[in-house]
């Protein structure tokens, strides 16, 4: 038999009434960052189930985890037809009514990027306020850390912990201070508690049984800030792993956000495993592994995965039943949650308005997804980019020799497919800025083409326009070999010229004879608006 739980863990008791006599009671196990101290601990536990000797006359229980990942927008999409937190909240709050050993769970990313994110109310950016305050009307009861929730400053992701009324997990994630590293903590009225590696729910049927449901989280190392210390996932899954196996946990489900090769890995290496909820990729998945499946849903609440658990008690046997829901306009919205989506969107209306009067048009019809994507954008020439470069360059009365945006300006890191909307321009490019006319040397030219070029994989990769490279490795312009000592005419978005991304090109270059800024009655004043003109022009 298992002995008594582990002595390190810290356990707090929430009790909630179940009509079928089942009182659930939720407890937080922390461990330390040495997995070998866990690890030692964990060697003095055996591992048989705990079972007491009258086993209930209903000898199957339920548990129903609902699963979204990857959700920047709370509001619909394509136009209404697809996603909406409201909706989930609407099938979430139809199935707790039915079942109630149910979890709403978010598998990752959700904070950033977004267009209202990147807002100021009262002074300040938003940066998910406005994701949280949905999630907490929604009553989410877990989430975990993905990639994004790192593009917050410091300050902005403590101040979304803070508001959060559901719980983090995060087994790998760990607050950085120079060389001083702890767990994140939330801090609720003045006191700090420490952001578990895992999560149990214990269930107890007629006070005689107990059921244990247990969760872990490991997040992918693709976004290194200052402020956050990723540690090896594979050891911290282990660790987690091994301290849910030592508090006799039955149900043990990964809630990860890594690439689905990553996910393989887990699975192969813990067997007992029985379900891994993951984010990252953005297209729905189901992946048999090592007897267990990896389940990821479409990003942007476009799906959301519905997992049944039916637990044998006198068996101890599983089986797990996964669904795909599809939310959509035949979705129903949830009033109280519609009614925290609507102030958002009329503060975005707002600002929309300001620049485009009809901010839900249907400006194009995209038959071949539009790669949107970080990957994409900050790592080759995409089709979306080929679009937002030319319409930068046919943004201006008189004609430019071609056009150049950073990737990194592409904050939507997803793919537009059927109908796109002006604000689905705005998700894209939701920082905006001038389109440039530039009259620059070739040689700045054919420098600044390169530094793009080895800069693959970060913000300065530069989608382009007219401007590409034949078989010889040539840098070409509308066809032509570029020229060191002419003189080009290109259109680059304003951010490039500010010399972040790109430390040499700034006004003061030699190379820069000319900057031409934009009136507030042309197209390129605002780029997003000239990428709006230009689509509605495709489908003619």
């Amino acid at each position: 038999m298992k002995q008594q739980r582990f002595l390190l863990s810290i356990t707090k008791e929430i009790e909630i009434e179940n009509e079928n006599e089942v009182k659930m009671k939720k407890s937080i196990f922390h461990t330390p960052y040495s997995i070998l101290i866990l690890l030692s601990a964990f060697l003095l536990v055996t591992s048989c189930k705990t079972k007491k000797i009258t086993v209930p006359k209903k000898n199957v229980v339920t548990i129903k985890l609902l699963q979204v990942n990857d959700v920047y927008e709370i509001s619909p999409l394509s136009g209404g037809k697809e996603g909406g937190m409201a909706r989930v909240a609407y099938v979430a709050d139809s199935i707790r009514k039915q079942y109630s050993n149910t979890y709403l769970t978010m598998a990752g990313d959700f904070l950033n990027p977004s267009l209202i994110g990147t807002l100021k109310v009262d002074g300040k950016r938003v940066a998910g306020r406005q994701m949280v305050e949905v999630m907490n009307a929604m009553k989410f009861d877990l989430a975990a850390f993905g990639n994004h929730e790192f593009d917050l400053k410091e300050h902005e992701l403590q101040e979304r912990l803070n508001e959060s009324e559901f719980t983090w997990t995060g087994a790998n994630v760990f607050q950085k201070n120079g060389e001083d590293v702890r767990v994140f903590h939330t801090i609720k009225n003045g006191d700090s508690l420490p952001i578990s590696e895992t999560i149990t729910y214990d269930i107890d049927i007629n006070k005689e049984y107990l059921l244990r449901l247990g969760f872990f989280s490991v997040c992918i190392d693709s976004n290194p800030v200052d402020y956050v210390h990723y540690a090896d996932y594979m050891l911290e899954a282990g660790s987690a792993y091994a301290a849910l196996e030592s508090q006799n946990t039955d149900i043990i489900v990964g809630l990860t956000h890594l690439s689905i090769e990553q996910d393989k890995q887990v699975a192969e290496a813990f067997d007992n495993i029985d379900l891994i909820m993951g984010g990252h990729e953005h297209d729905n998945m189901y992946v048999p592994v090592n007897g267990i499946h990896v389940a990821k849903a479409d990003a942007n609440a476009k799906t959301m995965y519905v997992h049944t658990l039916t637990y044998n008690l006198a068996t101890e046997t599983l089986d797990i039943n996964s669904e795909l829901v599809p939310i959509t306009n035949k979705t129903p919205s949830l009033p109280t949650v519609q009614a925290v989506v609507s102030k958002w969107e009329g503060i975005l209306n707002k600002e929309l308005r300001s620049i485009i009067s009809n901010p839900n048009e249907v400006i194009y019809h995209a038959e071949t997804p539009l790669d949107g994507t970080d990957a994409g954008g900050r790592g080759k020439q995409t089709n979306l980019g080929n679009i937002i470069s030319e319409a930068m360059s046919v943004s201006f009365d008189t004609p430019v020799d071609g056009a150049l945006v950073n990737g990194g300006s592409f904050r939507l890191d997803d793919h537009l497919e059927g109908d796109i909307t002006a604000v689905d321009v705005f998700r894209v490019l939701p920082f905006g800025g001038d389109v440039l006319k530039v009259e620059i040397t070739g040689e700045l030219l054919k420098e600044t083409l390169d530094y793009g070029e080895s800069s693959a994989g970060t913000g300065a990769y530069l989608q382009r326009h007219n401007l590409n490279k034949n078989d010889k490795n040539v840098w070409l312009v509308q066809g032509a070999p570029i020229v060191s000592d002419q003189v080009y005419t290109i259109a680059f978005s304003d951010f490039l010229l500010k010399g972040f991304d790109i430390p040499f090109l700034t006004p003061d270059n030699p190379g820069v004879k000319s900057i031409y800024k934009p009136t507030a009655f042309e197209p390129a004043f605002d780029i997003r608006k000239a990428v709006v003109d230009f689509m509605k022009t495709l489908n003619q």
